[in-house]
């Protein structure tokens, strides 16, 4: 998150000549960029001879590897759907329809395709035990809030960084800045709230169960989107410019509900892993977030200045009511927890 919250402010610096106006006023992002791969070279050469000095030997190998019985059908499938896409490029390439769009929908699907799969085959494996079953049916209702809450919070790279460039003010008095670095917010209010939540949830006695806080957060992801229609519905959409304070806020919003549902899932998805699908199962927690951001990259077709309101307005409702629903089966769903808080 430190990382995340100082490239907001590096890449625009970067791509914009390091200050010295290298690229005569343009803006040039592959000097931006350079930045991130220059920046994971170090990082990785630092894993690397740190690795070799402070990890253990044994946990460099996996303890329970794959069986050839196993493997054998995992590499007939992965065959298989390399050889689907391939064909459904070539089709597409055919037919002179192989563009973004399409490009963006076939990830789409298999964004949202990959989970179910996962989820069928691990309820249906004959590794799995009975109580290992009812805890994966618990984390199908947590899996799809997770995704509804990775479409909106990781919407901020997306609809918000247009909301930004399109509908915001860029200065407070004579500090100005770039729309750019509006993405430092998100990182920014997890490193604040992150030691006021760890010591919430070490001193809340009481504190409500791990689908209890998804509902919660569900709920107020809604609300940092309605936040979000409140400026077109005071001022309009055709009046111009907004305060920057408006983003501060939906961003502030927004992370209150990261810190119900991002740490509390990575914590959830490894006490209801299988034993037998414990690497998979934290694969499922990203997917979660891979199938929101599939969805968002459709849903973000609507967007613009003129459907401003509706926009933020329809995907808020559609939190906050998930939430509300969830809300009406977090006991029922602790149950199926089968003890795992």
């Amino acid at each position: 998150n430190l990382g995340a919250a100082v490239a907001p402010w590096a890449v625009p610096w970067a791509a914009n000549g390091f200050g010295l106006n290298l690229f005569h006023g343009e803006m040039n992002f592959h000097a931006g960029f350079s930045l991130a791969a220059i920046g994971m070279f170090f990082g990785l050469v630092q894993y690397v001879v740190d690795g070799r000095k402070y990890l253990s030997k044994d946990s460099l190998y996996p303890d329970d590897p794959i069986d050839k019985e196993s493997l054998r059908p995992v590499i007939i499938w992965s065959i298989v759907g390399v050889i689907a896409l391939v064909i459904i490029l070539g089709l597409l390439a055919a037919m002179g329809q192989l563009n973004i769009n399409n490009i963006i929908t076939i990830i789409t699907v298999i964004a949202i395709a990959l989970p179910i799969y996962y989820f069928v085959m691990m309820l249906n494996s004959k590794k799995v035990t009975k109580d290992e079953k009812s805890r994966v049916v618990a984390y199908i209702p947590l899996f799809i809030a997770a995704a509804i809450f990775w479409a909106i919070e990781e919407s901020g790279s997306v609809v918000l960084a247009l909301f930004a460039e399109q509908r915001t003010i860029l200065h407070i008095g004579g500090w100005h800045f770039a729309a750019a670095n509006f993405q430092t917010l998100n990182p920014l209010f997890i490193m604040i709230l992150t030691p006021f939540f760890v010591a919430l949830w070490d001193h809340w006695k009481k504190q409500p169960s791990a689908p209890g806080k998804f509902a919660a957060g569900l709920v107020i992801a809604g609300l940092s989107y309605v936040w979000m229609a409140l400026p077109a519905m005071i001022h309009g959409t055709t009046a111009g410019r907004v305060s920057p304070f408006w983003l501060v806020g939906s961003w502030f919003i927004v992370e209150i509900a990261e810190m119900l549902i991002s740490p509390i899932g990575l914590s959830v998805t490894t006490k209801l892993a299988p034993k037998a699908f414990k690497s998979q199962m934290m694969s499922m927690w990203f997917l979660a977030d891979a199938a929101g951001q599939a969805v968002n990259a459709q849903v973000i077709k609507y967007y613009s200045s003129a459907t401003e309101v509706p926009y933020f307005l329809i995907i808020g409702a559609v939190s906050i009511v998930f939430g509300l629903i969830l809300c009406l089966f977090v006991k029922k769903i602790h149950g199926l927890m089968d003890g795992v808080d």
